[in-house]
């Protein structure tokens, strides 16, 4: 075994005295291992913050691909499996919370959407950093991904922290529900969430139409 492949290895064990060891024996900190994942990649895979934190301070690169299939960000991959303390530790660093990586994901969306209804104390985190909450991914924000997936704890949390629905948000109400029809009741304490902060109607439309659309 390579020194890249043992400092990725001890990255992912959590093992931050074996990470430094490598380190100051030369092992380059962003060399990937033969799999194509680099050391801080897995150490966030795996939710090691002290790890990622060493392997920040040597150099490591916070926007490099991330993931299994190369297609996120740490940051990115941090969030969708709510690693709250890294994702803590990578805004710290100084790591960018727009759009990212090759697919254009957003830490935000990822946090508010993974896993059955979110993560919520990363969601919390991030916007307390000043993370933009409308900020949009494939056309949706979280608010509209989270409406979208049907996950009302998380509709009202954002909405709770600010999130400004619109009538593309509804729509996507509409959208789950033609998916769900068996979810008619949640969608529906979902619609009233969203109409009892103002919904902001499309061009042309007539406030409460959408809802309307729903019943």
């Amino acid at each position: 075994m390579d020194i890249a492949d043992q400092l990725v290895r001890a990255a992912g064990d959590g093992d931050v005295i074996g990470v430094s060891r490598l380190l100051g024996q030369g092992a380059v900190v962003d060399a990937p291992n033969g799999d194509g994942r680099t050391a801080l990649d897995r150490a966030v895979d795996k939710g090691h913050a002290d790890v990622v934190r060493r392997l920040i301070a040597a150099g490591a690169d916070l926007e490099q691909q991330a993931g299994e299939y190369q297609e996120s960000t740490p940051l990115c991959l941090a969030a969708s499996q709510g690693h709250t303390a890294v994702v803590g530790v990578l805004l710290d660093a100084g790591a960018p919370t727009g759009p990212q990586g090759r697919l254009g994901y957003v830490p935000l969306v990822l946090a508010a959407t993974s896993g059955d209804e979110g993560h919520p104390e990363t969601v919390a985190l991030l916007l307390d950093r000043g993370v933009d909450i409308n900020a949009v991914m494939k056309h949706k924000t979280a608010l509209d991904w989270a409406v979208w997936f049907g996950q009302e704890e998380m509709v009202h949390r954002l909405l709770g922290r600010g999130a400004a629905p619109s009538a593309e948000t509804l729509a996507a109400a509409r959208e789950h529900l033609g998916r769900h029809p068996e979810c008619r009741r949640k969608i529906e304490r979902i619609a009233a969430a969203l109409l009892a902060v103002e919904v902001v109607p499309a061009t042309g439309q007539e406030p409460g139409t959408e809802a309307g659309n729903l019943a």
